[in-house]
């Protein structure tokens, strides 16, 4: 197994939105991993996933515009435009047939890239998609996130508390509806790329039957659960979701014309 090579951290201007790209090149690799934080995060609490995918493969993880103390943009973004704006990355970094993990809301955002570009993904991860049905609303969310952090370690807690106060409560809040009102379960139906959904068994924001029912209205997909971990399930259970998207990935031919399957 090769040691992960040293990432670089850069930030990059595309179209005047300033992302922040951490980036670990792989020469020989064969695949390259885009990680996308969720709302009001950055980078940071998906390090371990970015450690561990870097051992075999090229990983870019990305602090989206707004997010992680990068500047705010200049105009609104909602979950469409924000994922041509990860487009518009992704052609400047010259990327293509990116592995797309997003976390949370970061699951809308490369759902809808994947669906905008796909030439630009092969596959799609999405953990701990949000939002479920049952808390579609923002005291509701506020409420299972509020229960959440009781199951969280400390560090968790500590990445999520301090990344909020980096992205802060006017972002936060302007990027809140667009959370709530993407149609996840209508999107996913369209996609031409496999999906896999990954839970903690514990989450208390994206449910088991929502989890279910996104892995039954796509084309080509799969759920995992990992046991015992909450909403942040890729801190204490990174080993366990880098399996199950190893897993994924081995069972999954090349992007081209294919039939369900589950």
């Amino acid at each position: 197994m090769r040691r992960p090579h040293e990432a670089t951290v850069d930030e990059v201007t595309v179209d005047g939105r300033v992302f922040r790209v951490v980036r670990s090149r792989a020469s020989d690799a064969t695949r390259t991993f885009l990680l996308v934080h969720g709302i009001g995060m950055s980078h940071r609490y998906l390090g371990r996933l970015h450690t561990a995918f870097a051992r075999t493969d090229s990983v870019v993880s990305i602090d989206l515009p707004g997010f992680g103390g990068t500047p705010k943009p200049g105009a609104d973004l909602d979950v469409s435009a924000m994922a041509a704006a990860i487009a518009g990355l992704l052609d400047h970094l010259s990327l293509q047939d990116a592995v797309a993990v997003g976390h949370s809301m970061g699951g809308q955002w490369v759902v809808e890239l994947a669906l905008q570009r796909p030439d630009l993904v092969s596959h799609v991860v999405a953990i701990g998609p949000v939002a479920d049905d049952h808390h579609r609303t923002a005291f509701a969310q506020a409420r299972a996130l509020a229960l959440d952090v009781f199951g969280e370690s400390p560090r968790a807690n500590w990445l999520v508390l301090t990344d909020y106060l980096r992205c802060g409560i006017r972002w936060y809040l302007r990027q809140l509806p667009h959370m709530l009102a993407y149609p996840l379960e209508d999107r996913v139906r369209l996609l031409t790329r496999p999906l896999l959904v990954v839970r903690g068994a514990r989450d208390p924001i994206a449910g088991l039957p929502w989890c279910r029912r996104l892995a039954d209205a796509a084309p080509d997909a799969a759920i995992v659960e990992v046991p015992g971990s909450w909403h942040v399930v890729q801190d204490r259970g990174h080993r366990a979701v880098v399996g199950a998207v190893e897993s994924f990935l081995a069972a999954r031919i090349p992007p081209g014309p294919r039939t369900a399957s589950r």
